[in-house]
This record gives structure tokens, sequence and C-alpha cells, in this order.
């Protein structure tokens, strides 16, 4: 190839009057013209910490290959404590620069090396704080809100809420009371050969009665609510963030809280109790089929005993978890909604989020529960 073919680089070692080294860029820097070049860098001892002046004016012609490979030298010299600077560059040569500038920030990102064990551990637990913090500030604004409500009651909007109790409470029904009467079914058809075993039969309606009404009924109907609801409520959250309908409503003067946050909490609030009352009865009904059909014990048989097995307190205790349970799905779910970033991508991730998050808090509530009912001695 002749001069004017191929790209030269030359570098000036001697500095000007103002302490600036020269490299000059000269003929066509493009894929075919560019090979010789990747050698030069190699064996070249550029000058450290030194102002490096790079004059390209007299480039003929610049592809994708040869602004890579400029942008390769420009970056090596910066990290050698040089300042660099190019002069002479032609427009359209700066555009394709500046392109190859932004595309390359992303690729140093992706190829970063991975961080140690250490380095890892440390920022999951800042940033599992940073969420922690930001969830118990959003329940202190939720509960402003809700205290602001309550204070001025015609500010709630009905409408809204019983709009959120229709389609998380009543369109639940059928699958709350399917999944509670299978769990009837199960527990009974386990239990049964034990019972068998010692001949109590009869027992079948306190180990059914028990499990569902101060255990499984509110605890499943509060994991179904929220993997069908509270990630329902993350979603249309997140998808109102993305299209900046929130920033819309900040903007006129509406509270987000209390259009999109409050409405849904107090609908969770009524329909979660019901929908657990709803789950004991279909689950009972399951237990005593199978009881029938397993043990022989008759429907009249069942319901007496499971009078005698079955006391107030057991009833409430299952009942008082769900307006708790309630409470955790709607704030999650809202507050995994709000944290959506800029893309569907986003959506997904903290609708998913917001299910896991409020499925352990929800267990982890149910514990505590337990706990405390223990040392109440209830």
């Amino acid at each position: 190839m002749t001069t004017d073919q191929t790209a030269i680089l030359v570098i000036r070692s001697d500095a000007d009057t103002k302490g600036v080294n020269k490299v000059s860029c000269t003929g066509i820097w493009t894929v075919h013209g560019i090979a010789h070049i990747e050698q030069q860098l190699k064996s070249t001892a550029w000058p450290a910490g030194a102002d490096m002046e790079i004059d390209s004016s007299a480039i003929s012609a610049l592809d994708t290959s040869g602004a890579w490979l400029l942008h390769k030298i420009v970056s090596m010299l910066e990290q050698q404590g040089c300042k660099v600077w190019i002069i002479g560059l032609r427009p359209e040569f700066c555009s394709l620069m500046d392109l190859i500038s932004s595309r390359a920030v992303i690729s140093e990102r992706l190829t970063q090396p991975k961080d140690g064990l250490l380095a890892n551990i440390g920022r999951q637990t800042w940033h599992g704080l940073e969420n922690l913090s930001g969830m118990l500030a959003f329940v202190g604004e939720s509960a402003i809100a809700m205290l602001r409500l309550m204070a001025q009651p015609r500010r709630i909007r009905w409408r809204t809420t019983l709009h959120n109790i229709q389609t998380a409470g009543f369109e639940a029904l059928p699958i709350v009371g399917l999944l509670s009467f299978l769990m009837g079914v199960v527990i009974a058809y386990q239990g049964a050969d034990q019972l068998q075993r010692f001949g109590a039969n009869i027992f079948i309606a306190d180990l059914v009665g028990l499990a569902m009404l101060r255990e499984l009924s509110p605890l499943l109907t509060a994991i179904i609510i929220d993997r069908r609801s509270g990630s329902a409520y993350a979603a249309q959250i997140g998808t109102m963030k993305v299209t900046e309908e929130i920033d819309a409503l900040r903007t006129i003067g509406v509270s987000p809280q209390e259009l999109l946050v409050l409405p849904k909490l107090l609908a969770l609030v009524i329909a979660l109790p019901l929908l657990t009352v709803y789950a004991d009865v279909t689950g009972i009904l399951g237990g005593m089929i199978m009881a029938r059909s397993k043990l022989d014990v008759s429907f009249d048989v069942f319901i007496d005993r499971l009078g005698d097995a079955i006391s107030l307190s057991s009833f409430l205790t299952g009942i008082v978890k769900a307006p708790v349970f309630a409470t955790i799905i709607a704030l999650v779910g809202c507050f995994q909604g709000f944290h959506v970033g800029g893309s569907a991508d986003s959506v997904g991730r903290q609708t998913t989020l917001s299910v896991v998050q409020a499925i352990f808090l929800v267990i982890m509530a149910d514990a505590l529960f337990s706990v405390v009912f223990n040392w109440l001695n209830i």
C-alpha cells in the first residue's frame, strides 16, 4: 500500500515550548489500513504523566475500526496519567468518535472484573439497608396519609376502594375456595391413617379445624392474594411510573398515596378477613368429606365434635392475622411499584420482588404471631 492508503502514527518525543508532546495521525484510518498501528502501539514507550496533543487534521478517512483504535490510544494515555486532547478532527469524524466513546463506556462497565466475596456481601448488605430505609419511609408516609384521611373521611375514594374490594376480594373467591377445600382434603387424608391406628377417628375434626382456622386459612389466603393482587399492584403502579403518570399526578396536585396506595390498602384490609372466613368454611368442608369417605365419620358427628374442639379464641386467632397480612401485601406491592425504573424489564423485576418479599414478610409475621400467642397462652 502507498502512504496515502494506510494509517500513519507519528510520535514526537520532544515537547514543545509549552511542554506538550505531539502525536500526528495521517492517512486512511480504516479497517484495511490500521493493522500495523496495533503492533506499533505495543512497542511504543509513551511518556508518563505528560500532556499529549493528537493532531488528526491529516486523517483523510475514518471508519468504526479506526475510530475505535483512536479512542483506544486516548484511553491508554489517560490511564498512564496523561492529559490528552484531539485537535483538527473533521466534524463528521467527531460524531463517529462520540458514538464510539459512548459505547466504550458501556463496554468497560460490562467487562469490569468481578468483585470479591466480601465486596459482594458489603454491596448486598448496603443495598438491603437502603431498601429497608425506603420501605420504612414509605410506611411512614402511608400512615400519615391514612391519619389524614381518618381526620377527613370525605377525602376517602370510596369508588376506587370498592373496585379494589371487588377485584381483590370477590373475584378471588373461586381460587381461594378451591385451594382451601383441597387443603382440608389433604389434611384429613394425611391424618386419617395415623388416627385410625389409635382408634381416634373422631379427632379428625380437631385436626382439620385447628389447622385451618389458626394457621392454614389466613396464611394460604394471604399467599394467594399476594400472588394475585399484590403483584398486580406492583405492576400497575410500575407501569404508571414508566409512562410518567405518577409525575403527572404530582404535577396537578393529586397525592399518589391517597389515589393509588390507600384505596388498595383499605380494600385488602376489608377483603382478606372475609376471604379467611370463607377459606375456613371451605377447608372444613373438604375435611368433612374426606373424613366421611376415609374414616366413616358422618357430617353430624364431625360438626358436633368441631363445636367442642374449636373455641372462639381459635377462630379469632386466624382472623386477627388477616388485616396484618393484608397491610404487608398492599404496602410491599405498592412500594415496589413506586421503585420501578424506566423500562418494562424493571416492571417485571420489581413485580417478582414484591411477591417474594411479601410472602417472606407474611410468613415472618405469622411466626411472630405464634410466638406471641404461645406467650399469652392463646
